[in-house]
Protein backbone atom coordinates (compact mmCIF):
# COMPACT_ATOMS: atom_id res chain seq x y z
CA UNK A 1 0.00 0.00 0.00
CA UNK A 2 1.51 2.81 -1.05
CA UNK A 3 1.54 6.43 1.22
CA UNK A 4 2.29 9.69 1.04
CA UNK A 5 3.13 11.43 4.72
CA UNK A 6 3.02 15.13 5.70
CA UNK A 7 4.76 15.98 9.00
CA UNK A 8 6.98 18.83 9.93
CA UNK A 9 9.08 17.66 13.03
CA UNK A 10 11.57 15.45 11.51
CA UNK A 11 12.14 12.99 14.97
CA UNK A 12 7.82 12.21 13.72
CA UNK A 13 8.18 12.26 10.30
CA UNK A 14 11.13 9.64 10.72
CA UNK A 15 9.29 7.61 13.53
CA UNK A 16 6.03 6.92 11.03
CA UNK A 17 7.76 6.00 8.08
CA UNK A 18 9.78 3.91 9.79
CA UNK A 19 6.35 2.66 11.96
CA UNK A 20 4.46 2.19 8.26
CA UNK A 21 7.54 0.55 6.57
CA UNK A 22 8.08 -1.81 8.94
CA UNK A 23 4.19 -2.90 9.07
CA UNK A 24 4.07 -3.57 4.75
CA UNK A 25 3.18 0.11 3.84
CA UNK A 26 5.54 1.74 1.01
CA UNK A 27 5.84 5.38 2.17
CA UNK A 28 6.33 6.83 -1.74
CA UNK A 29 7.15 10.79 -0.21
CA UNK A 30 8.02 12.28 3.01
CA UNK A 31 7.47 15.80 3.08
CA UNK A 32 7.24 18.45 5.48
CA UNK A 33 5.05 21.42 3.41
CA UNK A 34 1.80 22.34 2.40
CA UNK A 35 2.91 22.77 -1.29
CA UNK A 36 5.16 19.88 -1.60
CA UNK A 37 2.19 17.75 -0.06
CA UNK A 38 0.14 18.69 -3.00
CA UNK A 39 2.47 17.81 -5.36
CA UNK A 40 3.35 14.82 -3.88
CA UNK A 41 -0.17 14.01 -3.39
CA UNK A 42 -0.73 14.71 -7.45
CA UNK A 43 2.11 12.95 -9.23
CA UNK A 44 2.19 9.80 -6.99
CA UNK A 45 -1.60 9.22 -6.49
CA UNK A 46 -1.10 7.16 -3.14
CA UNK A 47 -3.35 4.54 -1.72
CA UNK A 48 -3.64 6.84 0.93
CA UNK A 49 -1.98 10.23 2.49
CA UNK A 50 -1.13 10.50 5.86
CA UNK A 51 -0.72 14.21 6.84
CA UNK A 52 -0.70 17.05 9.78
CA UNK A 53 -3.13 19.37 9.33
CA UNK A 54 -0.65 22.03 10.51
CA UNK A 55 2.44 22.75 8.62
CA UNK A 56 5.22 25.20 6.71
CA UNK A 57 4.95 27.83 6.00
CA UNK A 58 2.74 29.47 8.37
CA UNK A 59 1.24 26.26 10.39
CA UNK A 60 -2.28 26.88 10.21
CA UNK A 61 -4.24 24.60 8.08
CA UNK A 62 -1.85 24.08 5.21
CA UNK A 63 -2.31 20.47 5.47
CA UNK A 64 -5.98 19.78 5.66
CA UNK A 65 -6.09 22.60 2.10
CA UNK A 66 -3.53 20.65 0.66
CA UNK A 67 -5.03 17.17 1.00
CA UNK A 68 -8.81 18.81 0.63
CA UNK A 69 -7.30 20.09 -3.24
CA UNK A 70 -5.47 16.96 -4.31
CA UNK A 71 -8.93 15.59 -3.74
CA UNK A 72 -10.23 17.99 -6.04
CA UNK A 73 -8.05 17.18 -8.70
CA UNK A 74 -7.89 13.10 -7.57
CA UNK A 75 -11.87 12.59 -6.36
CA UNK A 76 -11.67 10.37 -3.93
CA UNK A 77 -8.15 10.84 -2.88
CA UNK A 78 -7.92 8.60 0.63
CA UNK A 79 -6.41 11.45 3.51
CA UNK A 80 -6.32 10.51 6.98
CA UNK A 81 -5.81 13.90 8.82
CA UNK A 82 -3.34 14.08 12.51
CA UNK A 83 -4.11 16.96 14.78
CA UNK A 84 -2.70 18.09 18.05
CA UNK A 85 -5.93 19.25 19.12
CA UNK A 86 -9.70 18.70 18.50
CA UNK A 87 -10.32 21.55 16.08
CA UNK A 88 -14.40 20.62 15.07
CA UNK A 89 -14.43 23.61 12.78
CA UNK A 90 -11.25 21.49 10.97
CA UNK A 91 -12.83 18.20 10.78
CA UNK A 92 -16.45 20.01 9.41
CA UNK A 93 -14.29 20.91 6.72
CA UNK A 94 -13.05 17.51 6.09
CA UNK A 95 -16.39 15.45 6.62
CA UNK A 96 -18.20 18.54 4.01
CA UNK A 97 -16.43 16.13 1.31
CA UNK A 98 -18.77 13.33 1.12
CA UNK A 99 -16.74 11.17 -0.91
CA UNK A 100 -15.51 9.45 1.76
CA UNK A 101 -12.09 7.83 2.50
CA UNK A 102 -11.27 10.25 5.27
CA UNK A 103 -9.70 10.54 8.57
CA UNK A 104 -9.03 12.85 11.53
CA UNK A 105 -7.17 11.23 14.50
CA UNK A 106 -5.51 12.93 17.16
CA UNK A 107 -1.70 12.57 17.54
CA UNK A 108 -1.82 11.10 20.68
CA UNK A 109 -2.89 8.05 18.84
CA UNK A 110 -0.51 7.50 17.30
CA UNK A 111 1.14 5.74 19.99
CA UNK A 112 -1.50 3.00 19.98
CA UNK A 113 -0.28 1.47 16.98
CA UNK A 114 -2.48 -1.24 15.80
CA UNK A 115 -5.75 1.47 15.71
CA UNK A 116 -3.14 4.30 13.65
CA UNK A 117 -2.47 1.36 11.42
CA UNK A 118 -6.16 0.08 11.58
CA UNK A 119 -6.83 3.88 10.62
CA UNK A 120 -4.92 4.24 7.63
CA UNK A 121 -6.35 0.76 6.03
CA UNK A 122 -9.54 1.55 6.91
CA UNK A 123 -9.44 5.17 5.02
CA UNK A 124 -7.38 3.55 2.22
CA UNK A 125 -10.44 1.14 1.80
CA UNK A 126 -12.50 3.81 1.32
CA UNK A 127 -13.94 4.19 4.58
CA UNK A 128 -14.09 6.87 7.57
CA UNK A 129 -11.86 7.12 10.84
CA UNK A 130 -13.19 9.49 13.75
CA UNK A 131 -11.19 10.16 16.66
CA UNK A 132 -13.42 9.22 19.35
CA UNK A 133 -12.30 12.45 21.45
CA UNK A 134 -13.72 14.52 17.81
CA UNK A 135 -17.13 12.77 18.12
CA UNK A 136 -17.38 13.02 21.62
CA UNK A 137 -16.88 17.28 21.37
CA UNK A 138 -18.74 17.04 18.39
CA UNK A 139 -22.11 15.32 20.30
CA UNK A 140 -22.00 18.06 22.78
CA UNK A 141 -22.05 21.30 20.76
CA UNK A 142 -25.31 19.86 19.70
CA UNK A 143 -26.46 17.75 23.13
CA UNK A 144 -28.87 20.72 23.61
CA UNK A 145 -30.38 19.53 20.50
CA UNK A 146 -33.77 18.40 21.05
CA UNK A 147 -33.93 15.36 18.96
CA UNK A 148 -30.41 13.81 20.00
CA UNK A 149 -31.04 14.72 23.65
CA UNK A 150 -34.37 12.16 23.03
CA UNK A 151 -31.49 9.06 22.23
CA UNK A 152 -31.00 7.13 25.30
CA UNK A 153 -27.58 6.00 26.66
CA UNK A 154 -27.17 2.81 24.95
CA UNK A 155 -28.14 5.36 21.47
CA UNK A 156 -25.55 7.54 22.02
CA UNK A 157 -23.27 4.39 22.36
CA UNK A 158 -23.92 3.04 19.25
CA UNK A 159 -23.79 6.74 17.22
CA UNK A 160 -20.68 7.17 18.77
CA UNK A 161 -19.12 4.11 17.83
CA UNK A 162 -20.85 4.40 14.11
CA UNK A 163 -19.33 7.78 13.71
CA UNK A 164 -15.96 6.42 14.61
CA UNK A 165 -16.49 4.08 11.59
CA UNK A 166 -17.17 0.60 13.27
CA UNK A 167 -19.67 -1.71 11.47
CA UNK A 168 -22.49 -3.26 13.11
CA UNK A 169 -20.31 -6.95 14.19
CA UNK A 170 -17.40 -4.45 15.60
CA UNK A 171 -20.05 -2.41 17.81
CA UNK A 172 -21.57 -5.44 18.55
CA UNK A 173 -18.97 -6.94 20.39
CA UNK A 174 -17.70 -3.35 21.65
CA UNK A 175 -21.10 -3.34 23.63
CA UNK A 176 -21.63 -6.82 24.25
CA UNK A 177 -24.75 -6.62 22.30
CA UNK A 178 -26.03 -8.68 19.24
CA UNK A 179 -25.52 -7.68 15.98
CA UNK A 180 -29.64 -7.39 15.80
CA UNK A 181 -30.08 -5.34 18.24
CA UNK A 182 -27.07 -3.22 17.02
CA UNK A 183 -29.20 -3.01 13.67
CA UNK A 184 -32.44 -2.13 15.93
CA UNK A 185 -30.80 0.63 17.52
CA UNK A 186 -29.34 1.97 14.58
CA UNK A 187 -33.20 2.12 12.76
CA UNK A 188 -34.24 4.11 15.57
CA UNK A 189 -31.27 6.43 15.73
CA UNK A 190 -31.94 7.86 12.09
CA UNK A 191 -35.59 7.87 12.60
CA UNK A 192 -35.26 9.86 15.85
CA UNK A 193 -32.36 12.33 14.10
CA UNK A 194 -34.86 12.49 10.68
CA UNK A 195 -31.76 10.51 8.56
CA UNK A 196 -32.80 8.36 6.08
CA UNK A 197 -31.56 4.74 6.50
CA UNK A 198 -28.26 4.15 4.18
CA UNK A 199 -26.91 0.94 3.50
CA UNK A 200 -23.64 2.35 2.21
CA UNK A 201 -22.09 2.72 6.14
CA UNK A 202 -19.46 5.39 4.74
CA UNK A 203 -22.26 7.61 3.66
CA UNK A 204 -23.95 6.75 6.60
CA UNK A 205 -20.79 8.01 9.08
CA UNK A 206 -21.05 11.37 6.91
CA UNK A 207 -24.78 11.79 7.62
CA UNK A 208 -24.35 11.57 11.18
CA UNK A 209 -21.64 13.45 11.89
CA UNK A 210 -22.66 16.25 9.14
CA UNK A 211 -26.17 16.42 11.28
CA UNK A 212 -24.03 16.61 14.75
CA UNK A 213 -21.90 19.28 13.63
CA UNK A 214 -24.83 21.32 10.97
CA UNK A 215 -24.16 25.17 12.45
Amino acid sequence: MRVVLAEDQALLRDGLVRLLTAHGFEVVAAVETGPDLLDALVAEKPDVAVADIRLPPTFKNEGLAAALEARRRVPGLPVLILSQHVEPLYARELLSDSAGAIGYLLKDRVSNVRSFLDAVRTVAGGGTAMDPEVIATMLARRSRDERLGSLTRREREVLAAMAEGHANAGIAGRLVITEKAVSNHINTIFAKLGLLPDLDGNRRVLAVLAYLDAA
